[in-house]
């Protein structure tokens, strides 16, 4: 896979790929200290920069091959990328996808024309079923991210980001099997070396690190993360020898990061996307100063159930400190809690829910216990707000993020 390789990938996915936005963002680059962009490959065709490597494979398919069909395992965004280009190019597709995939993605699959089969409880027991479908029917199989014709369609992503930020020092990319990283690794690295590309995966599905100290593909024995789009437990033959050989650094990234990241883009960037597109975003927020500016962050896809969406932004609030629980004892008379919550809102905190305990061992007889459920501006404030009712003699028992 080389410059030329990917250049050829490019010109065959012209009128088909979207030249996806840069943009800048000035609350990411007041953070670094630096211009900060992103890559908006959420709003890309089928919702994610996967169409860019299904449609290439697909393309360069024979005849012959296109006749016996083509077949996938995916968590959504491979498999809308896989039917929108076998409708395309004019072959039938089915996907395999683990049980519990997200409705929006099953849904816009079966949309562009592909049959869906749900087996397995996770990516890698889907592409299990996807080979024995394979072998028994003669479809191609169609990987999601180990082969050299999805990598070098995922690259024309690296060439545009140089086309569009030639100035850039670091590329940050978020990372599961490690198709789009390997891409765009290899198209960044061979037209400007001295660029720092960053994988970026989520701490509860991060086979890069453990993979690299081994210097092999080494499967997770577990994974837990609100980032499907990135939850693959083994990296690829083809990737994993790319990554090794291209990026210059792994991280990860939690939850609470992949929450309040995804938050922060939809509050300032005016972007949704899933929790995997965000964890680019999470990285610089995480730790702003570690990039060299200008950098570059890929929001690698936007295909989020809105239930998820409603969840993952009342995470990132919490996490944020926008959300916070306090505990406090009062006096068990008329008007008591009347005046606790005229307290609470002269701070300027919004109370969602209230709960009142008057049987507990710690309590008097002439006390209540009561908890709050608040909105706050943040950290800063929750503090103010319960400095300010100690302040007003309450005894505060407890505070903790909701």
């Amino acid at each position: 896979m080389t410059l030329p390789d990917v250049e050829a990938a490019q010109a065959l996915l012209a009128g088909v790929a979207v030249r996806t936005p840069m943009e800048e963002s000035r609350w990411l680059s007041d953070l670094a200290g630096g211009p900060v962009h992103l890559k908006c490959e959420n709003l890309q065709r089928t919702g994610s920069f996967k169409a860019r490597g299904a449609y290439v494979r697909i393309a360069r398919l024979s005849d012959e091959e296109r006749a016996r069909g083509v077949v996938a395992a995916s968590a959504g965004n491979h498999a809308q990328g896989v039917a929108l280009a076998a409708r395309m190019l004019g072959t039938r597709a089915t996907v395999f996808m683990p049980e519990g995939a997200p409705i929006p993605k099953e849904k816009a699959t079966r949309g562009y024309g592909a049959e869906v089969v749900f087996e397995g409880r996770n990516l890698e027991e889907s592409l299990v079923a996807a080979r024995r479908f394979e072998a028994e029917t003669g479809a191609v199989l169609i990987h999601p991210f180990d082969h050299a014709d999805i990598v070098v369609g995922q690259a024309t992503a690296g060439l545009e980001i140089l086309e569009q930020a030639p100035e850039a020092r670091t590329v940050l990319v978020p990372t599961g099997g490690g198709g789009l990283l390997a891409g765009i690794a290899i198209a960044v690295k061979a037209a400007r070396p001295d660029v720092r590309v960053v994988g970026v995966q989520a701490a509860g599905a991060a086979a890069y690190p453990a993979s690299l100290e081994q210097g092999r593909p080494v499967a997770l024995d577990t994974m837990k993360t609100i980032a499907d789009g990135i939850a693959v437990g083994l990296p690829g033959e083809i990737t994993f020898a790319a990554v090794r050989d291209h990026v210059d650094e792994i991280r990860t990234v939690s939850e609470d990061s992949l929450s309040r990241a995804l938050l922060a883009l939809v509050e300032r960037a005016k972007l949704v996307v899933e929790p995997a597109g965000a964890a680019a975003v999470a990285a610089v927020l995480d730790d702003p100063a570690a990039f060299e500016t200008p950098a570059v962050a890929v929001l690698s896809g936007g295909n989020i159930d809105p239930l998820l969406l409603g969840k993952v932004i009342r995470q990132g609030m919490a996490a944020a400190g926008r959300y916070v629980n306090l505990t406090l004892t009062i006096p068990d008379v008329p008007g008591g809690l009347a005046r606790l919550l005229g307290e609470v809102s002269a701070a300027g905190a919004n109370v969602l829910e209230v709960v009142h305990e008057r049987i507990s061992p710690t309590l008097h007889l002439d006390e209540v216990e009561v908890h709050l459920q608040l909105e706050t501006r943040g950290a800063p404030h929750a503090e103010q707000l319960a400095a300010r009712l100690r302040e007003r003699g309450y005894r505060v028992t407890g505070r903790q993020p909701v």
